[in-house]
Formats: C-alpha cells, sequence, structure tokens
C-alpha cells in the first residue's frame, strides 16, 4: 500500500479540472517509434517502411522534458511515466532518467519515476534504469505462446526474450514489477489462464486490458472486447479471488488477491466500467503537444512557446489553464462518442 504524506505548508494547492480532477500523473512520450507492429497499436499496414516518424529536430531534448516535468511537479504531479513507442529505443533515455530522477516537489521529495516498454530490449537495459533512478516498471505482455505473441507483434520477437527483461528487472529491483496483457476476443483470451499460472507466485502483479478505441487504425469493434468481468470469472473459476482496496484515490486497475495467497491481479476495464471521473492523467507526446485524454482528437503545443523563450511562470500558467478547462470523459460518453467520424490520435504517438 501506498504511503500518504500528509499535507504541509509548502505543498502546492491542489490543481483541478472543471471537473473537480486534481492534476497528479504525467506520461512523456520519449519516441513515436517502435520495434514491434501490435495490431491493437501500430498495425503495420499504417505503420510501414513507408511511414514518416518524427525527426530528431522536431523531439523534445532530455532538457526540455525534464524542465517541463519540474513544472509539472511544481502544479502537484507526483508520478511520472515514460512510455513511447518503445521508450528503450530513444539513444540514452537513461540520462533521461537521471535527469528526472533529481527532480523534486516544494518538501524536497522526488516523484515515482516509472516506464512501461515491450521488454524486448529491456534484459541488456534493467540494471542501468535502475542505477539512474527508475523506480518501477511495467512490461506489456500479450501472450506467452510463442505464435500468439509473434501474431499480435507482427514480429518475429520471441516471448523468451522479453521473459528474459522481466527476470533482469527482478534481479535489479524494479518492484512492484508489472505485466500489462491486452486482451481481445479470438486472438488471445486462450492465454489469459496461462499468463496467470506463469505469474502467480513470482510478486509479479498480471493486469489484464480490455480492448480499447485508442486512435483510429485498430479497426476497434466493441464485439472484440472481453469484458474485466468475464476475464476475472474465468480467473476465478480456477483460482478463487478476493477484492483490493485501491493503493490510492484514481488508480485505474481494479486489484484483486488470489483467496490461496498466490500474489495480485489487475483489470483496466476502461470500456465496460468507465474511471473518467477518477482520471488524473495529462500526457506529454514526443514532440511536445500536451493531451488531455488517451482518446483525445487534438493537442496543445508546448513545444512552441518553450523555445521560444517564454518564461517558467509563462509555461506554468500555459499548463494551469488548460487543466482548468479540461472536461474530457470519453470512456463515459463512448457509445455517443463513437458515432462521430472523428479522428483519434494514436495510442503510439502519446503513450498509453
Amino acid at each position: 500500500m501506498t504511503e500518504a504524506h500528509p499535507a504541509t505548508p509548502s505543498a502546492p494547492p491542489s490543481l483541478v479540472d472543471a471537473l473537480q480532477r486534481p492534476l497528479r500523473d504525467l506520461r512523456i512520450s520519449v519516441t513515436d517509434r517502435c520495434n514491434l507492429r501490435c495490431t491493437y497499436c501500430m498495425p503495420r499496414e499504417v505503420f510501414g517502411k513507408s511511414f514518416v516518424f518524427l525527426q530528431r529536430a522536431e523531439l523534445l531534448s532530455f532538457e526540455e522534458i525534464t524542465r517541463v516535468a519540474r513544472l509539472f511537479v511544481d502544479l502537484g504531479v507526483r508520478k511520472i511515466r515514460l512510455s513511447g513507442g518503445e521508450p528503450l529505443l530513444r539513444h540514452g533515455v537513461e540520462r533521461l532518467v537521471e535527469q528526472l530522477a533529481g527532480v523534486r516537489d516544494a518538501d524536497g521529495r522526488p516523484v515515482e519515476l516509472a516506464m512501461t516498454t515491450n521488454g524486448t530490449l529491456l534484459a541488456a537495459r534493467a540494471r542501468s534504469l535502475k542505477d539512474a533512478g527508475l523506480t518501477r516498471l511495467t512490461v506489456s505482455l500479450d501472450a506467452l505462446d510463442d505464435g500468439v505473441f509473434r501474431s499480435i507483434s507482427d514480429s518475429g520477437a520471441a516471448v523468451g526474450k522479453v521473459l528474459e527483461g522481466i527476470a533482469a528487472a527482478q534481479a535489479a529491483g524494479l518492484a512492484p514489477l508489472k505485466v500489462n496483457t491486452v486482451v481481445k476476443r479470438g486472438v488471445n483470451e486462450g492465454e489469459i489462464l496461462p499468463l496467470v499460472r506463469h505469474f502467480r507466485h513470482t510478486g509479479i502483479v498480471l493486469r489484464f486490458i480490455e480492448f480499447m478505441d485508442v486512435g483510429s487504425t485498430n479497426g476497434w469493434r466493441l464485439d472484440d472486447v472481453v469484458s474485466a468481468q468475464g476475464i476475472l470469472e474465468r480467473i476465478d473459476r480456477e483460482y478463487p479471488l478476493r477484492p483490493l482496496e485501491p493503493n490510492y484515490p484514481g488508480e485505474v486497475a481494479r486489484r484483486w488477491e488470489f483467496a490461496d495467497g498466490g500474489g495480485e491481479i489487475g483489470v483496466i476495464a476502461s470500456v465496460t466500467q468507465a474511471f473518467c471521473h477518477e482520471c488524473s492523467r495529462l500526457r506529454l507526446s514526443t514532440d511536445g503537444k500536451l493531451y488531455t485524454c488517451l482518446f483525445a482528437a487534438e493537442g496543445t503545443d508546448l513545444r512552441a512557446p518553450l523555445r521560444a523563450g517564454e518564461d517558467d511562470a509563462q509555461l506554468r500558467r500555459r499548463i494551469a489553464d488548460l487543466w482548468a478547462g479540461r472536461t474530457d470523459r470519453y470512456s463515459q460518453l463512448r457509445r455517443a462518442a463513437t458515432e462521430l467520424p472523428v479522428r483519434k490520435i494514436e495510442m503510439s504517438y502519446i503513450g498509453g
């Protein structure tokens, strides 16, 4: 259970949006590139050889990212997660981790610094990431069966490579370690129980995510969604489960423990049990745009004023004004929203 810190006179006032949701989490996409072509995220027919990725000059530098992160911490952010694309493809990302690990709030406390990775490059990097100051790690793994995994990832990557990365992360002390699995009907629902059996009694928290309509290229249909309730019922028949309280307000995963003490799992039910009313996240894209929702259609440019020389006070005001006007609740309005021909930003661009 995460320890709650008592309020102090130096703590910043709570920054809330139009629906009274506080700003607490910042997700930073450090690259729009990935070495996999998962069908629910970066389908190869769209992100193929002819796809034009961002050029180096368009990316925020590590120094720019760190400056922006400090502004967010000033405004109340307590958790920063690095994502992509695949963040380990960003050259020297350990240096960014080290810089962010040095960011402190008004009371001198470090922020929680996490990363989400597909794990294929992790085995050789886990120790250096831990040494640089990374505190938490989440690995995406959608199947244990090599054939299913290669079909989903549309690649020649092997599950064994990801498992090596997970083992290296555990050995390096990156804990609690989480593994995320996106479940799509008719594709990998048969992998639910094998994954549960594999990660029970390991100390790793396995989390199942409903297939979401992120972006405009993954061919999402409601019929393809395996509900969180259905996933839990499948697991509970073999391994009885008991509910757990959230670690903190706004936690997106609903937590469950095995009744026999075999560990913990989670389910993220953005489709069937929307949690927009508790969302405390803002996303920073690789090229410096701010997105107030994972399902956003457009972002707010922060790179231009950053490079034009605006001072910290001006940039903080931009961020505060953006959050104060935020009304996003896409998942709660999904039925109406999906009937409109709106092209949403791809998940690979702003992170999951």
